[in-house]
């Protein structure tokens, strides 16, 4: 039995092989090319990944590239429960969690109305509603891998992913002046950044180039943020698994990796985890996120991803735009 179950191990290798080699060198290079000459990992990892999209059509990666781009993914999300305890959540006081939570809620509610306004359909407005509102990239794979799939599911992934990364890199650059313009202090600035820009570097980027209190607070923010990406796909995963449910097929409402996302917010926030190990998860957690990306890049056609439109990209817009206005009003009239 022992000796079937080793050589089913192997062959099954032996298949995934290719395609994970292929991703984990794009990351590898996208890894390379941000640390020596600046700008967003994953956006490398995307545009390397697309120029190898002939590794997707046919040929012996195939399987190991759709594996990395669902379960590395998958495995990456859950790593990231590592980066969050019950106590930093709790540490931002009442308010500042009903802000950022309604902050969510709203942007995600008029990002499926704009997006039905701009007749783009109601998966894009989750899709960009969720990557917007929560934690950028990270955020918009999670919540495509419970969204039901459709031709043009994994384009308008990797089109969210890449505007949202674009728009954090300008927002990064951008949002600490708007800071200067309107004298915000080290601790409303600090909430300003980490309940705006989509991705957590340009965010430590941004607050750190403020000021080191404005930076701790954006960072406190951000990972409050984050935290919020559980309910939110496990509520999606629940709606849509009762769709496929009521065809007769069972289907577990919470993806297995959400489970662990919990489950390791909690052993981090009461056990603890040795601060090395963590920082290694962590570390892990980045590096599939990268291999993922990498992986959905070689499956997309860029002629594909062009005929995405103005659309959505001003859907996008819209919703950021509509996120600072609600963070700025807070700011302005309740704290």
């Amino acid at each position: 039995m022992s000796e079937s179950l080793e050589r089913g191990f192997r062959d099954k290798a032996k298949l995934l092989f290719p395609g994970i080699l292929a991703a984990v060198t794009i990351a590898i290079a996208a890894r390379f090319l941000s640390e020596h000459y600046g700008g967003p990992t994953m956006l490398f990892a995307l545009l390397i990944g697309m120029g190898f999209n002939f590794l997707s059509e046919e040929g012996p990666a195939v399987i190991g590239i759709e594996f990395a781009s669902q379960r590395i993914l998958q495995f990456g999300i859950a790593l990231l429960g590592l980066g969050i305890t019950f106590e930093q959540i709790m540490s931002f006081g009442v308010g500042v969690i009903g802000m950022v939570i309604a902050a969510v809620i709203l942007t995600i509610l008029i990002g499926l109305a704009l997006s039905r306004l701009l007749g783009r359909g109601w998966r894009l407005g989750v899709l960009s509603g969720v990557a917007v509102a929560i934690c950028g990239a990270s955020a918009a794979l999670a919540i495509s891998s419970v969204l039901p799939k459709n031709a043009n599911s994994e384009r308008n992934t990797i089109f969210t992913v890449i505007s949202v990364t674009a728009l954090s890199t300008v927002a990064m650059i951008v949002y600490p002046m708007i800071v200067s313009v309107l004298e915000l202090n080290a601790i409303d600035a600090g909430i300003f950044i980490g309940a705006t820009i989509h991705d957590v570097a340009q965010v430590v980027g941004a607050g750190y180039s403020i000021s080191e209190e404005a930076g701790d607070t954006a960072t406190f923010i951000k990972l409050l943020r984050v935290s919020l990406l559980f309910p939110v796909v496990l509520i999606f995963s629940v709606i849509f698994s009762q769709g496929r449910s009521a065809k007769g097929k069972f289907v577990f409402p919470v993806p297995y990796f959400i489970i662990g996302f919990a489950v390791l917010v909690t052993l981090n926030s009461t056990l603890g985890v040795p601060e090395v190990i963590r920082q290694l998860l962590l570390e892990l957690s980045r590096w599939c996120l990268v291999i993922a990306i990498a992986a959905l890049g070689i499956k997309t056609h860029l002629k594909a991803l062009i005929t995405v439109g103005g659309k959505a990209f001003f859907l996008i817009c819209s919703e950021t735009v509509l996120l600072v206005v609600i963070v700025l009003a807070y700011l302005t009239y309740v704290r």
